[in-house]
């Protein structure tokens, strides 16, 4: 059966089937090739899309914008300084207004619940560019580096390392159970991800045939393919930064981390920016720049992707 994606918005990856989710991967793929061979589209022409953000960005604002351009439309940032999101006007009232004069809206900010109310009252696709729960456009991107780098993604082992009840963690563990990825959360007790959270995905896993583990021990890293980071405080936590790097200490992405995996082959992910000599050394870092660079450029792939299915005319 064909897949059509064509309306919907892009919030969480718990909303998208395994099947729904290859598309985008094999969309982005395509999109990806085309690129390389200077092959641009119109499928998003005279569409117009408001870019808000409520947090800064490099490549989330960047892949939005090249991805929109790359399709033919326009792309309108709207800063926290440019609307009135939630402070003098609802987002209801702004999402009304907005789904009016945009085609799609993208939302980069702190609370889940201002971009599904952005989804509920606009009328049109609207894409999670990350909030505080939730990042589903860097997991595309990471599956596609996945893919790039193993073939495919089903039976891969995936350990996150640090803060496990960041975005990136349960959006990391939502996307691998869905896909068949072995999962594990590696962190202190402090900073596991929710039970609920666990729960949910135990329930992807048991589908797809992967495995979820939570675990506080270094030794979790064993067999790993890949070792994802992230760093240890994210935007709006920058009080809690002594006390993150005293937990997490341990838990730097380092030479000898690297080596118990005892696997050659393992690589490294960071969805960036990393800053180094905390979650992971340079001399790491380094070795691994090349995957972790292409990661970051299929954000902007994996992005178009979701506009072009969402949005576009294809």
């Amino acid at each position: 059966m064909a897949i059509s994606l064509k309306g919907r918005s892009f919030l969480t990856l718990k909303d998208f089937s395994p099947e729904e989710i290859d598309y985008l991967l094999n969309l982005a793929a395509k999109l990806k090739a085309d690129k390389k061979k200077g092959i641009t589209g119109n499928s998003l022409k005279g569409k117009n899309i408001a870019l808000i953000f409520e947090k800064p960005s490099t490549r989330t604002r960047c892949s939005f914008t090249i991805g929109c351009v790359d399709e033919g439309g326009h792309p309108e940032y709207l800063g926290r300084d440019d609307i009135q999101l939630g402070h003098k006007e609802s987002v209801e009232d702004t999402a009304r207004v907005l789904g009016r004069m945009f085609d799609g809206i993208e939302f980069r900010g702190f609370k889940q619940e201002n971009v599904e109310k952005l989804a509920k009252y606009s009328g049109v696709p609207v894409w999670n560019g990350l909030t505080d729960e939730y990042h589903p456009t860097q997991i595309l991107a990471d599956f596609l580096t996945l893919r790039e780098q193993f073939g495919e993604l089903k039976g891969l082992n995936l350990v996150f390392v640090g803060d496990g009840r960041n975005n990136m963690a349960n959006s990391l563990m939502i996307g691998s159970a869905k896909m068949g990825v072995n999962i594990t959360i590696l962190a202190p007790k402090q900073l596991w991800p929710s039970n609920e959270l666990v729960e949910l995905c135990s329930e992807y896993a048991r589908e797809s045939g992967s495995k979820i583990t939570v675990s506080d021990d270094i030794m979790s890293v064993k067999g790993a393919d890949a070792l994802y980071t992230d760093v240890w405080c994210s935007m709006g936590e920058e009080d809690l930064a002594a006390e993150r790097i005293a937990l997490l200490r341990p838990y730097q992405v380092n030479k000898e981390l690297m080596a118990k995996t005892e696997n050659e082959r393992t690589i490294l992910l960071h969805c960036l920016p990393a800053v180094k000599g905390y979650e992971v050394t340079e001399e790491v870092f380094e070795a691994n720049a090349d995957v972790i660079f292409d990661e970051a450029e299929n954000r902007m792939h994996t992005i178009k992707a979701v506009m072009v299915a969402t949005l576009g005319n294809i």
